[in-house]
C-alpha cells in the first residue's frame, strides 16, 4: 500500500495528495458486496473470540489468561478495522453517492455490531471463572437474548441492505 507521503512525492501528484481510496468509482453493488464481506469477517472474528473464551476457561485452574488476552487483542484489532473501513463505506454512501437509505443501513449495521460486542464481552466476563457461580443466571440469559436479537436485527439489516441496493443499480 503506499502511503500519503509516497503519493504526494510522485511525480504528477498536486501538492497534498489523499490516500487511495478503493472503493472510489466502484458501482454501489462493489460496495455493498464489500459490506457483507466484512460482515463474514466480524463473523469469523466472533467465532475466534468464542473459541479463546472457552479455551481460557478449559485451560484451569492455572487459567492462561495472557493467552486469552492476546486473542481478545487480535480480535479487537480486526474488528476495529472492519469498523474502519464500514464507517469509511458509510461515508462513502452518505456522501459522493448520495445514497441516504443506504448509508442509514450501513449506520444501523455499525450499532447493531457494536452492541452485539458489548453484550459477548459482558457475558464472557460474567462467565469468567474467577466470577462463577456469583453470576445471575436471569441475567445471563437475558444477555444470551440480547446477542441473539441483535444478530437477528443484524440479518434483517443486511436484507434490506441488499435489497435496497439492487433498486438503485
Amino acid at each position: 500500500m503506499i502511503t500519503a507521503e509516497e503519493a504526494a512525492s510522485a511525480p504528477g501528484a498536486p501538492g497534498r495528495a489523499e490516500p487511495a481510496w478503493p472503493w472510489k468509482g466502484a458501482p454501489v453493488h462493489a460496495l455493498v458486496q464489500r459490506i457483507h464481506q466484512l460482515q463474514a469477517e466480524r463473523a469469523q472474528a466472533f467465532r475466534r473470540l468464542e473459541e479463546a473464551h472457552r479455551q481460557y476457561v478449559r485451560s484451569g485452574p492455572h487459567y492462561d489468561f495472557p493467552r486469552y488476552r492476546g486473542s481478545v487483542h487480535k480480535v479487537t484489532q480486526a474488528f476495529a478495522a472492519a469498523s474502519r473501513e464500514v464507517l469509511a463505506l458509510e461515508a462513502e454512501l452518505a456522501g459522493p453517492r448520495a445514497q441516504p437509505l443506504l448509508a442509514g443501513h450501513v449506520r444501523a449495521l455499525q450499532q447493531l455490531e457494536q452492541t452485539r460486542l458489548a453484550t459477548v464481552a459482558l457475558l464472557q466476563l460474567m462467565g469468567a471463572p474467577e466470577l462463577r457461580g456469583q453470576e445471575d443466571a436471569s441475567q445471563m440469559h437475558q444477555l444470551k437474548m440480547k446477542v441473539i436479537k441483535t444478530m437477528e436485527a443484524i440479518s434483517e439489516v443486511l436484507q434490506d441492505l441488499r435489497f435496497d441496493a439492487e433498486s438503485v443499480e
